[in-house]
């Protein structure tokens, strides 16, 4: 396998990204984990990323048990994040540094990102020296390489990239739907990064999955290709631009595991009939005018909902009522989602969870279709 033209150390442009590990009720699987972990060494990648909010925190302990207590710290490359809501000024930053040392049974990570950068939180970055305490950890070694995870406009990263060149790499957002999105600014922040030369680093290339469970008409699209699943084509569309160091999936089973290595350990572009395809499957999307969320979970997990609605699944549920049409999902929300939880119609729209969105969604209405939907 191939190393990186941009980091040496890294094997391969395929990572694994634990925000969406397998899960067993509410604990993470670690059976199937330590075999997912197993199977993604084996085929040659090292890269993991993490942060402290996925999952709960669930996520760092599980790869401190499956990966760090499993295999010898030479076989793999961990990131981690420094996430806004667990600190509040500059000496907090560093015991909490420390607890995900510890929760991930490491000495140092090999890349460390500041998280979920976008206009707002970065004042509270800035205010706090984030950026030179972090960069202090690497003059320590405790930190190999620093960067920053990216959710906004490309105006906005101009902005950082030109305050902070001491940044080596940045985490965006990018698939073949967000690509031209006047809210998520694919090839624009893409191209912000290429003119202050920093290699990407790509997440949500099946967009939370809405990449993988296409609706029958675009499914139908790839399908004419021959061969190749709907994650391939997301996956192998995001890590064919020059300037992508990694592309990461969120997987949850050894079957997707198997499927992106399949493709992603002798990697080839798309070519152009295959690009053909994608701009079809992007028209499709377009007319269908599905909710673009990614079940990040950072309106439900990092800044939890006052009435415990659960945003992102009843967006799910909402798109696949429109996509499918499937009679399960009123169901889905009436049987599952709402009980022990609050209806969509419990919004008191504070608003605390569009401030934390990454795809800048207006919230508080889509949650009133939801409720028109499903609680005739």
């Amino acid at each position: 396998m191939e190393k990186s033209k941009f980091f040496p150390e890294i094997n391969g442009n395929f990572g694994f990204g634990c925000m969406r590990l397998p899960m067993n009720g509410e604990e993470v699987d670690y059976g199937q984990f330590c075999k997912m972990a197993d199977a993604f060494i084996d085929a040659g990648f090292n890269y993991f990323d993490t942060a402290h909010g996925y999952i709960n925190g669930k996520s760092e302990t599980a790869i401190r048990d499956c990966v760090a207590k499993r295999h010898d710290r030479s076989e793999f490359l961990l990131t981690n994040k420094l996430t806004a809501p667990y600190f509040n000024s500059q000496q907090d930053i560093r015991p909490f540094f420390e607890s995900q040392l510890r929760n991930c049974g490491v000495e140092y990570f090999d890349f460390y990102l500041m998280h979920a950068q976008n206009a707002n939180n970065y004042q509270k970055y800035k205010s706090c020296r984030a950026y030179e305490t972090a960069y202090e950890f690497k003059k320590e070694g405790l930190i190999k390489h620093l960067g920053l995870s990216f959710h906004d406009k490309a105006s906005v990263l101009d902005m950082i990239l030109t305050e902070h060149p001491e940044i080596e790499i940045v985490q965006i957002q990018f698939n073949y739907v967000d690509y031209e999105d006047a809210s998520v600014e694919g090839r624009k922040v893409y191209e912000v990064c290429e003119k202050h030369n920093k290699p990407m680093i790509v997440m949500e290339p099946v967009k939370g999955g809405n990449l993988v469970n296409l609706p029958e008409a675009a499914s139908e699209v790839f399908r004419s290709l021959g061969g190749g699943s709907n994650a391939s084509y997301a996956i192998r569309f995001a890590a064919s631009f020059p300037n992508m160091a990694m592309v990461l999936s969120g997987m949850s089973s050894i079957g997707q595991m198997n499927d992106n290595i399949s493709f992603m350990r002798d990697f080839k572009p798309l070519d152009e009939r295959e690009l053909e395809a994608v701009a079809k499957v992007c028209a499709i999307f377009k007319k269908m005018d599905l909710i673009p969320c990614t079940s990040c979970r950072y309106c439900v997990e990092e800044n939890h909902c006052p009435k415990d609605i659960l945003i992102p699944d009843m967006f799910a549920s909402l798109n696949a009522h429109e996509a499918f049409h499937n009679w399960n999902t009123s169901f889905y929300y009436n049987q599952v989602l709402t009980r022990g939880h609050g209806k969509a119609s419990d919004c008191i729209k504070c608003g605390k969870c569009e401030k934390v969105c990454p795809q800048h969604l207006q919230i508080r209405k889509l949650l009133e279709q939801v409720a028109t939907t499903f609680e005739k």
